[in-house]
Protein backbone atom coordinates (compact mmCIF):
# COMPACT_ATOMS: atom_id res chain seq x y z
CA UNK A 1 0.00 0.00 0.00
CA UNK A 2 1.24 3.46 -0.50
CA UNK A 3 0.58 6.36 1.36
CA UNK A 4 0.42 9.72 -1.31
CA UNK A 5 -0.27 13.50 -0.53
CA UNK A 6 1.57 16.94 0.02
CA UNK A 7 4.29 17.67 2.16
CA UNK A 8 3.32 18.17 6.04
CA UNK A 9 0.43 15.89 5.43
CA UNK A 10 1.58 12.91 8.02
CA UNK A 11 3.17 10.42 5.37
CA UNK A 12 6.23 10.00 7.44
CA UNK A 13 4.33 10.05 11.19
CA UNK A 14 2.11 7.35 10.22
CA UNK A 15 5.27 5.12 9.30
CA UNK A 16 6.61 6.31 12.34
CA UNK A 17 3.20 5.77 14.23
CA UNK A 18 3.71 1.64 12.90
CA UNK A 19 7.04 1.02 13.88
CA UNK A 20 6.46 2.25 17.14
CA UNK A 21 9.01 5.18 17.11
CA UNK A 22 6.04 7.77 17.84
CA UNK A 23 3.36 7.21 20.54
CA UNK A 24 0.06 7.80 19.29
CA UNK A 25 -2.17 10.78 20.81
CA UNK A 26 -5.28 8.71 20.27
CA UNK A 27 -6.32 5.26 19.35
CA UNK A 28 -4.19 2.11 18.53
CA UNK A 29 -1.96 1.11 15.49
CA UNK A 30 -2.18 -2.62 15.58
CA UNK A 31 0.29 -5.16 13.70
CA UNK A 32 0.12 -8.70 13.67
CA UNK A 33 3.70 -9.00 15.68
CA UNK A 34 5.90 -10.79 13.02
CA UNK A 35 8.49 -7.84 12.99
CA UNK A 36 8.69 -4.74 10.93
CA UNK A 37 11.89 -3.02 8.85
CA UNK A 38 11.85 0.84 8.58
CA UNK A 39 13.76 2.15 5.12
CA UNK A 40 13.89 5.85 5.15
CA UNK A 41 14.50 8.49 2.82
CA UNK A 42 18.29 8.57 3.42
CA UNK A 43 20.19 5.35 3.54
CA UNK A 44 21.63 6.42 6.97
CA UNK A 45 24.49 3.99 6.54
CA UNK A 46 27.41 4.27 9.04
CA UNK A 47 30.30 6.03 7.07
CA UNK A 48 33.07 4.43 8.70
CA UNK A 49 31.71 0.32 8.57
CA UNK A 50 31.81 -1.55 6.18
CA UNK A 51 28.78 -2.92 3.90
CA UNK A 52 28.11 -5.89 5.79
CA UNK A 53 28.37 -4.63 8.69
CA UNK A 54 25.89 -1.37 8.43
CA UNK A 55 23.48 -4.61 6.92
CA UNK A 56 23.98 -6.74 10.07
CA UNK A 57 23.52 -3.88 12.35
CA UNK A 58 20.21 -4.74 13.42
CA UNK A 59 21.11 -8.57 13.99
CA UNK A 60 23.93 -7.10 16.65
CA UNK A 61 21.56 -5.11 18.23
CA UNK A 62 19.66 -8.10 18.99
CA UNK A 63 22.42 -10.07 20.26
CA UNK A 64 22.24 -12.56 16.91
CA UNK A 65 25.64 -14.06 17.24
CA UNK A 66 28.20 -12.89 14.95
CA UNK A 67 28.65 -15.89 12.42
CA UNK A 68 24.46 -15.92 11.76
CA UNK A 69 24.58 -12.68 11.85
CA UNK A 70 27.25 -12.30 8.87
CA UNK A 71 25.56 -15.13 6.93
CA UNK A 72 22.03 -13.49 6.47
CA UNK A 73 23.80 -10.18 5.91
CA UNK A 74 25.27 -11.99 3.11
CA UNK A 75 21.76 -13.27 2.01
CA UNK A 76 20.42 -10.38 2.47
CA UNK A 77 22.88 -8.17 -0.06
CA UNK A 78 22.49 -11.13 -2.71
CA UNK A 79 18.82 -10.87 -2.91
CA UNK A 80 19.61 -6.82 -3.53
CA UNK A 81 21.88 -7.68 -6.44
CA UNK A 82 25.25 -6.63 -3.89
CA UNK A 83 27.28 -9.68 -3.47
CA UNK A 84 30.69 -8.87 -3.71
CA UNK A 85 30.39 -5.39 -2.06
CA UNK A 86 30.22 -6.88 1.81
CA UNK A 87 34.16 -4.95 2.47
CA UNK A 88 33.08 -1.89 0.36
CA UNK A 89 32.31 1.19 2.41
CA UNK A 90 29.38 3.63 1.75
CA UNK A 91 32.06 6.57 0.14
CA UNK A 92 32.63 3.29 -2.75
CA UNK A 93 28.87 2.98 -3.44
CA UNK A 94 26.55 5.13 -6.11
CA UNK A 95 23.63 6.49 -4.62
CA UNK A 96 21.32 3.61 -6.21
CA UNK A 97 23.25 1.04 -4.32
CA UNK A 98 23.58 2.86 -0.90
CA UNK A 99 19.75 2.73 -1.22
CA UNK A 100 20.22 -1.01 -1.89
CA UNK A 101 22.27 -1.48 1.08
CA UNK A 102 19.84 0.10 2.80
CA UNK A 103 16.77 -2.00 1.89
CA UNK A 104 18.76 -5.29 2.58
CA UNK A 105 19.04 -3.90 6.22
CA UNK A 106 15.62 -3.82 6.20
CA UNK A 107 14.93 -7.00 5.32
CA UNK A 108 18.14 -8.84 7.24
CA UNK A 109 15.59 -9.43 10.29
CA UNK A 110 13.10 -11.26 7.96
CA UNK A 111 10.20 -8.46 8.37
CA UNK A 112 6.47 -9.39 7.55
CA UNK A 113 6.23 -5.77 7.74
CA UNK A 114 8.71 -3.34 5.22
CA UNK A 115 8.12 0.37 6.29
CA UNK A 116 9.69 2.23 3.34
CA UNK A 117 9.61 6.28 3.29
CA UNK A 118 10.17 7.84 0.36
CA UNK A 119 13.38 5.66 -0.62
CA UNK A 120 13.71 6.59 -4.01
CA UNK A 121 12.99 10.15 -4.02
CA UNK A 122 16.45 11.47 -4.33
CA UNK A 123 17.40 9.15 -6.82
CA UNK A 124 17.79 9.85 -10.97
CA UNK A 125 14.61 8.45 -13.01
CA UNK A 126 16.42 5.52 -14.95
CA UNK A 127 17.61 4.38 -11.01
CA UNK A 128 14.58 5.17 -9.72
CA UNK A 129 12.89 2.59 -12.12
CA UNK A 130 14.98 0.20 -11.43
CA UNK A 131 15.09 -0.03 -7.79
CA UNK A 132 10.99 -0.04 -8.31
CA UNK A 133 11.38 -3.38 -10.55
CA UNK A 134 13.73 -4.77 -8.39
CA UNK A 135 11.14 -3.86 -5.02
CA UNK A 136 8.15 -5.72 -6.42
CA UNK A 137 10.25 -9.01 -7.48
CA UNK A 138 11.39 -8.50 -3.34
CA UNK A 139 7.83 -8.14 -2.59
CA UNK A 140 6.66 -10.84 -4.87
CA UNK A 141 9.51 -13.33 -3.31
CA UNK A 142 9.29 -12.79 -0.02
CA UNK A 143 5.26 -12.25 0.66
CA UNK A 144 5.87 -8.61 2.34
CA UNK A 145 3.40 -6.38 3.24
CA UNK A 146 4.85 -2.88 1.85
CA UNK A 147 3.88 0.30 3.10
CA UNK A 148 5.51 2.89 0.95
CA UNK A 149 5.49 6.72 1.03
CA UNK A 150 6.09 8.51 -2.38
CA UNK A 151 5.75 12.13 -4.09
CA UNK A 152 5.24 10.63 -7.05
CA UNK A 153 2.12 9.79 -8.46
CA UNK A 154 3.65 7.64 -11.14
CA UNK A 155 5.65 6.00 -8.52
CA UNK A 156 2.31 4.98 -6.64
CA UNK A 157 0.70 3.79 -9.38
CA UNK A 158 3.32 1.50 -10.73
CA UNK A 159 3.85 -0.42 -7.78
CA UNK A 160 0.82 -0.21 -5.80
CA UNK A 161 -2.25 -2.62 -5.24
CA UNK A 162 -3.86 0.32 -2.90
CA UNK A 163 -3.03 3.82 -2.98
CA UNK A 164 -4.12 6.02 -0.03
CA UNK A 165 -4.44 9.96 -0.67
CA UNK A 166 -3.68 11.97 2.44
CA UNK A 167 -4.33 15.66 3.28
CA UNK A 168 -2.94 17.90 5.53
CA UNK A 169 -4.54 20.05 8.99
CA UNK A 170 -4.79 17.37 10.45
CA UNK A 171 -3.26 14.39 8.73
CA UNK A 172 -5.95 12.65 7.47
CA UNK A 173 -7.20 9.89 4.40
CA UNK A 174 -9.34 11.91 2.08
CA UNK A 175 -9.41 9.31 -1.04
CA UNK A 176 -8.03 5.75 -2.01
CA UNK A 177 -7.53 4.52 -5.37
CA UNK A 178 -7.01 0.70 -6.38
CA UNK A 179 -4.76 -0.28 -9.23
CA UNK A 180 -6.30 -3.19 -10.47
CA UNK A 181 -3.34 -4.43 -12.33
CA UNK A 182 -1.93 -7.73 -12.59
CA UNK A 183 1.63 -8.63 -11.12
CA UNK A 184 4.46 -8.60 -12.79
CA UNK A 185 4.25 -5.18 -13.92
CA UNK A 186 6.42 -4.86 -16.79
CA UNK A 187 7.73 -1.51 -18.21
CA UNK A 188 4.61 -1.66 -21.14
CA UNK A 189 2.31 -0.83 -18.34
CA UNK A 190 4.22 2.54 -17.84
CA UNK A 191 3.07 3.84 -21.60
CA UNK A 192 -0.53 2.38 -21.02
CA UNK A 193 -3.48 3.61 -21.50
CA UNK A 194 -4.20 2.32 -17.66
CA UNK A 195 -1.17 3.55 -16.44
CA UNK A 196 -1.88 7.21 -17.56
CA UNK A 197 -5.92 6.84 -16.38
CA UNK A 198 -4.67 6.02 -12.77
CA UNK A 199 -1.99 8.66 -13.10
CA UNK A 200 -4.92 11.38 -14.02
CA UNK A 201 -7.46 10.32 -11.40
CA UNK A 202 -4.86 9.80 -8.35
CA UNK A 203 -3.48 13.60 -9.82
CA UNK A 204 -7.20 14.87 -9.37
CA UNK A 205 -7.39 13.38 -5.64
CA UNK A 206 -3.71 15.24 -5.09
CA UNK A 207 -4.63 18.20 -6.24
CA UNK A 208 -7.99 18.29 -3.84
CA UNK A 209 -5.73 17.04 -0.93
CA UNK A 210 -3.66 19.77 -1.57
CA UNK A 211 -6.68 22.61 -1.99
CA UNK A 212 -5.71 23.07 -5.51
CA UNK A 213 -8.51 23.44 -8.12
CA UNK A 214 -8.45 20.93 -10.63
Amino acid sequence: MTLLGPSGCGKTTLLRLAAGLLPASAGQVQTDGRGLGFVFQEPTLMPWARVLDNVRLPLDLNGTPRAEGDARARAALTRVGLAGFERHRPRELSGGMKMRVSIARGLVTEPALLLMDEPFGALDEIVRWRLDDELLTLWKERQLTVLFVTHSIHEAVFLSQRVLVMAPGPGRVVAERRIDEPYPRAAAFRVSTRFAEAAAALHADLMAASGVPA
